[in-house]
């Protein structure tokens, strides 16, 4: 599966941005997906993830109240809807897919399949 993030850009404390990544290939309903985020300087780190069908979730304590990771099937498309964003969001978000899990994966080695990144800045 081939992934395209997007929606990323320059928002103030406070703000909302919604980040889309749309997939390849007819069987996206076959993938856990996850959104990862990279600050500057800092290692790649788990944000959310949602399982392939009932929209079981999971997400990292900072985000939690704040994001909604969701996804439509028929779309191709997985969602993070960001609100009540902090300047220690900003970092790049990278989608991703994985095969293994019954539901979702917070561990990064266990999504083989990423996309290219989209960067996210919250200004305070």
């Amino acid at each position: 599966v081939q992934l395209q993030a997007s929606g990323g850009g320059l928002v103030q404390a406070g703000g909302s941005l919604r980040l889309s990544c749309a997939a390849s290939g007819p069987t996206f309903s076959g993938y856990v997906m996850g959104w990862f985020r990279q600050a500057t300087g800092k290692e790649r780190e788990f944000v959310a993830a949602i399982s392939r069908s009932y929209g079981i979730t999971s997400y990292t304590d900072s985000v939690k109240g704040r994001f909604t990771i969701s996804r439509d099937n028929a779309k191709n498309t997985v969602y993070l809807q960001m609100n009540s964003l902090k300047p220690e969001d900003t970092a790049v978000y990278y989608c991703a897919a994985s095969r293994i899990g019954n539901y979702y994966e917070r561990t990064e080695s266990k999504y083989a399949y990423w996309g290219q990144g989209t960067l996210v800045t919250v200004s305070s």
